[in-house]
């Protein structure tokens, strides 16, 4: 079996900006707390646990003038009323791409433009651009979406004026789609840069596209995803390639290679979570040659 790791892997910016700015805040020796993970990954989250951060559920959890850090999947803007309320102190680690996906939202309420939110409605990221538009626009004016099938029963008038954002770890193909069932439906709809998926997402869907093409020729095609249980973008890419019809599996660490079976695999493409360590998929890597040539 033939083994390739497929390029991008690693952290991507927004989860090593955070990670970075985590650790800054922990070097002073103060103690920290997250409002939930920071990002989907039990290894980085243990990690900071090491460092002495604590990781809370509610703001209510944190002393009143504590220190809290928002995870890199952003909150909305009611989550920051509260810690200045509070008198906390905030470290900020939103996500660029989800920062943007925000302002749009906020855009669009303040305009009294409904919004469609492409993206699963219990995700972090998807309740923090509910939460943005509700904040400045009607609680009738914003429906979540993440599939085809939901976009004949939205609400809004078929002649009105629409804007259009979805959550940033999205698969390519199931965000096409609801794309065009929304332009099909919706003839004034509003697409901008954040009716995309982040740059990271993207290029990992395509690399795990491009590989799966290029040795569905030459014998059976297996895509190794790497990455947090609750880590939307490694699932998106398992589903990568088993849409392209490549066998796929999802594991969180080496020692979950013990349970995969590989038989009839020819060639095995390694890809990772934007939030994955680099560590991880190292020790993933060589447990996966080993196999290969034992």
């Amino acid at each position: 079996m033939r083994v390739e790791v497929l390029e991008p892997h690693g952290f991507c910016s927004g989860v090593k900006a955070a990670i970075d700015k985590a650790c800054h805040a922990l070097s002073f020796g103060g103690r920290v707390w997250c409002l939930h993970e920071i990002v989907h990954n039990a290894m980085v989250v243990e990690g900071l646990r090491a460092k002495g951060m604590r990781f809370v559920e509610s703001l209510d959890e944190v002393p009143a003038g504590g220190t809290i850090l928002f995870s890199a999947h952003g909150v909305p803007p009611c989550t920051r009323a509260k810690a200045d309320a509070r008198g906390l102190t905030v470290i900020d680690t939103t996500c660029p791409f989800v920062v943007r996906a925000h302002r749009q939202v906020r855009t669009y309420a303040e305009q009294g433009t409904p919004v469609v939110v492409v993206g699963h409605v219990e995700h972090a990221e998807v309740a923090g651009l509910v939460g943005e538009y509700l904040e400045f626009g009607p609680a009738d004016g914003i429906k979540v979406v993440d599939a085809v099938a939901d976009v004949p029963a939205l609400p809004f008038p078929d002649c009105e004026r629409i804007g259009v954002v979805c959550q940033t770890t999205l698969a390519a193909d199931t965000l096409g789609g609801i794309l065009s069932a929304l332009r099909s439906r919706y003839p004034r709809l509003v697409e901008t840069s954040a009716s995309e998926t982040c740059t990271a997402t993207r290029d990992r869907q395509r690399a795990v596209r491009s590989f799966v093409r290029a040795h569905a020729q030459r014998g059976k095609v297996g895509v190794m995803a790497v990455g947090g249980a609750h880590s939307s973008n490694t699932a998106r890419l398992a589903e990568t390639a088993e849409s392209d019809g490549a066998r796929a599996w999802r594991i969180s660490g080496p020692d979950d290679l013990a349970s995969c079976d590989f038989s009839g695999i020819d060639s095995m493409g390694i890809t990772s979570g934007a939030s994955t360590p680099e560590s991880v998929l190292a020790a993933v890597c060589g447990r996966l040659r080993a196999i290969s040539v034992a």
